[in-house]
């Protein structure tokens, strides 16, 4: 019995249910284009427009867990002249969003593997960490608690920081604790009041006892920052760059050696500090880029590092450092 004709590519492209099939004959049972058109009675360019369109909606996601010869020894190279426990380098350099979409992809599969039952993991947020979901696929661990080292954004067009934590322990079935204050607060007066008077003691009691602990970094200029375009008042920017900022780890505002500048923001921000992020049993970096190199440098000079999930541009631009 020959299957009913579906040749309508408006109706198909919309039809998850057939388009997830399709995917999976491809994938996963590694049927042709072909094969796949005669199993569901649709046209082979029908087929080739669903594959397209469940890679595009993400829910084809692929990787290759094999990394070219040159990253490897970038990666080994890293870990002789750093010190580092691990490296792991994804080749090439593209933009900002392919290199974050990149390096994540990495961390998330790191992630997946390391995270043991009753693991304290303590985890900042950014557009690399965020992308590190698409490939997070940990098993469940009922005894693990997710925890937020930074306040959230009270207007967003991206992944909040509370979201990310969230979707994070959701994955684990862990338990969560949430830092449910603004990322920056009128005063140093206001913050240490929210912490001391609304719960928020126990999450930093809990943060200075961390197994892991995952942060990003993102770059300082004079062409601006890599926070979001608004988030900081042209004169903050400014005065951030005379005083030698170099990057925000955790919205922590570093020079080149890792030190906390001279700002009034460094005090009116609602995150964890970086004290408590190098006492982790492991400290996890994912951060790519040349552009970035200085700001990573300054990050693993303030909170350590044992695990460094970078790009080939990035990689290339420590070794020089060093």
């Amino acid at each position: 019995m020959a299957r009913l004709d579906r040749t309508n590519p408006n109706i198909l492209l919309d039809t998850r249910s057939l388009r997830l099939r399709a995917a999976w004959l491809y994938y996963n049972r590694g049927l042709t284009q072909k094969d796949i058109a005669e199993n569901l009675g649709i046209s082979r360019a029908t087929v080739i427009r669903m594959l397209d369109e469940a890679v595009k909606r993400a829910e084809v996601q692929i990787w290759i867990n094999e990394t070219p010869e040159d990253c490897t020894g970038l990666a080994l190279r890293l870990e002789e002249k750093l010190g580092l426990d691990e490296a792991i380098v994804v080749p090439g350099e593209g933009d900002v969003d392919e290199t974050a979409r990149d390096v994540g992809a990495a961390l998330g599969t790191f992630l997946s593997e390391v995270i043991r039952d009753g693991n304290v993991v303590g985890v900042g947020w950014g557009r690399t960490l965020s992308a590190s979901l698409q490939t997070f696929r940990p098993p469940r661990m009922e005894k693990a608690k997710i925890v937020s080292l930074l306040g959230g954004l009270v207007e967003t067009s991206t992944l909040n920081p509370v979201d990310y934590s969230w979707r994070l322990a959701s994955a684990l079935g862990a338990d969560c604790m949430l830092m449910l204050a603004p990322l920056i607060v009128d005063s140093e007066e206001t913050k240490a009041r929210l912490i001391e008077r609304c719960g928020l003691d126990r999450l930093f009691a809990t943060a200075e006892m961390l197994d892991i602990a995952v942060v990003s970094c993102g770059d300082f200029s004079a062409n601006g920052s890599s926070l979001s375009p608004g988030f900081l008042l042209p004169e903050d920017l400014k005065a951030l760059l005379a005083a030698g900022t170099v990057c925000d780890t955790l919205c922590h505002f570093l020079d080149a050696a890792g030190n906390s500048v001279d700002h009034p923001l460094n005090r009116r921000v609602m995150s964890v500090g970086l004290s408590a992020v190098a006492k982790a049993r492991h400290v996890v970096i994912a951060s790519g880029g040349r552009k970035r190199v200085a700001a990573i440098r300054a990050t693993m000079a303030r909170t350590g590092c044992h695990t460094l999930i970078t790009d080939e541009a990035a990689a290339r631009g420590l070794l020089e450092l060093v």
